[in-house]
């Protein structure tokens, strides 16, 4: 377990929530578009496919937060940032920052096929769009409000937990008030309404496969059937355990784990289950404060936790071992984490107004090289010891 390499930036906004943004997919939904308002001539010209090109190498993380309603003077803002993963760092100045005004954004999700970004407010969600910007030579992105009204999520009050699924074709919303509503996207069909999913639903997420979707409370998760809309089963806390996050992971090409963050009185445990019998397989303590951020690498080999402390840790999803870790690498609670789509790299981001890049170390590279050299000292040992005694002339 060591340090890892990271870079900080501070962009003036209290984070409650990042996402990668999945920039292939929105250069292609942007080329689409000015190829729909330009006439036959102007299709030849080869300015999207120059866009394509950048694409696969330019990485963006997004980010939401803000000082909320008062006269503070800290702006409520969308954030972009441009990661650079070669040089592992965040860009010194957001490529973004599209000001909310006195609405705070207070949880946020992106869309995986490049639709936008959907933020939940006091007593709204608010969906916003990627547009190209003329601001810049090199980062030609933009963000602005859709026109597209989410009337089904008008006057909901505050949402606490918002999701799609992998493909992008639906969308659970979890309130503070505990109902939990299901739509398809974009048509914004319902597929599900609970009103009193839990006493208040904290977390959500769509199993890989996208037919289950997992709701959480402090002391419960559901897990629903998205096809028949019907509870699966329902797992229940242990007597000093408080669910906090919930994340469904690949373990290989058919099953998966889901995974539960939760805190205890003895620090931060990740709960592990079986997706078939969804019974517990494992408990692993994993850190001593109270988690506050969790999320899972997209190939599932690691698990990212924050703690209320700042601190930040890679985990080995293999043996449940601590990897990685920085320590402080907030000077306040890590709200929120996102894994880039490689799973080389997490973003981390707080309520003291920063973001930071680490990059994850590959630790069985390392280790394979270590055992060789470890191998040739030993045959190099035995060989001086026969030299000595005359056994090899």
């Amino acid at each position: 377990m060591t340090d890892a390499p990271s870079d900080l930036q501070k962009y003036g906004v209290p984070f409650y929530g990042a996402g990668w943004v999945p920039y292939n997919q929105v250069r292609s939904k942007l080329a689409s578009k000015e190829k729909v308002e330009e006439d036959k001539k102007e299709e030849k010209d080869t300015t999207p496919s120059n866009a394509d090109e950048t694409a696969t190498t330019l990485n963006y993380v997004v980010l939401a937060g803000g000082g909320g309603e008062g006269r503070s003077g800290i702006p409520n803002a969308i954030v972009v940032s441009h990661v650079d993963l070669a040089s592992n760092s965040l860009s010194d100045q957001p490529v973004v920052k599209h000001e909310t005004g006195s609405d705070l954004p207070y949880r946020m999700t992106v869309h995986p096929h490049g639709d936008g970004i959907l933020c939940s407010f006091q007593q709204n969600c608010r969906l916003f769009e990627w547009k190209d910007s003329e601001g810049s030579e090199v980062h030609k992105l933009g963000v602005k409000v859709s026109e597209k009204v989410l009337t089904q999520l008008e006057d909901v009050g505050q949402q606490l937990a918002l999701t799609f699924n992998c493909e992008g074709s639906i969308l659970a919303v979890g309130g503070e008030d505990g109902s939990l509503r299901v739509f398809k996207w974009p048509s914004m069909e319902k597929i599900l309404n609970e009103a009193q999913a839990h006493s208040s639903v904290k977390n959500l997420d769509f199993s890989c496969d996208g037919k289950f979707l997992v709701s959480l409370g402090s002391a419960l998760c559901r897990v629903w059937d998205v096809t028949s809309s019907k509870v699966v089963t329902s797992l229940a806390k242990g007597n000093d355990e408080v669910f906090a996050f919930c994340r469904f992971s690949p373990i290989n090409d058919k099953n998966s784990h889901l995974y539960i963050a939760a805190v205890t009185d003895h620090g931060g445990s990740i709960l592990t289950y079986n997706t078939t019998t969804w019974k517990r397989i494992h408990t692993s303590r994993v850190v001593r404060e109270a988690i506050s951020a969790f999320n899972v690498s997209s190939d599932g080999k690691f698990l990212a936790v924050g703690t209320v402390g700042g601190d930040l840790f890679i985990i080995n999803a293999a043996n449940m071992k601590v990897q990685m870790m920085v320590k402080k690498a907030h000077l306040g609670l890590v709200t929120a984490l996102t894994f880039s789509p490689d799973s080389r790299a997490v973003v981390s981001a707080s309520l003291d107004s920063s973001a930071r890049v680490t990059l994850i170390k590959d630790n069985n590279k390392s280790g394979g090289m270590s055992w060789v050299i470890i191998i040739l000292m030993v045959l190099l040992a035995v060989a001086v010891y026969f030299m000595k005694n005359g056994i090899i002339p």
